[in-house]
């Protein structure tokens, strides 16, 4: 697939400072901001896929009028994290 290119960013001289102080050893800015666009895209999807799977939830629990209180859930959530403590730990 061919590569496309973004349009070029005007920031502040500042901000293009801080960007350079942090970069690690053999990195460029160019693959500074690639991997931070890639990691913003990825947070955003996962966020828009956690209030979908929100809004379908709430419209499941008013069709079937099944709601569980915040005790239960965070009973039930106790319970996972008990279990998965006494597993072994996967590699």
């Amino acid at each position: 697939m061919k590569s496309a290119s973004l349009p070029s960013l005007r920031v502040d001289p500042e901000l293009r400072q801080a960007a350079e102080r942090v970069l690690r050893e053999g990195e460029s800015l160019s693959n500074f901001m690639e991997q931070s666009l890639r990691a913003q895209v990825t947070l955003r999807q996962n966020q828009r896929e956690f209030i979908a799977r929100g809004l379908a939830a709430r419209e499941q629990a008013r069709r079937t009028g099944a709601y569980y209180s915040a005790t239960a859930v965070h009973d039930g959530l106790r319970a996972m994290l008990a279990s998965a403590g006494k597993r072994p730990a996967k590699r």
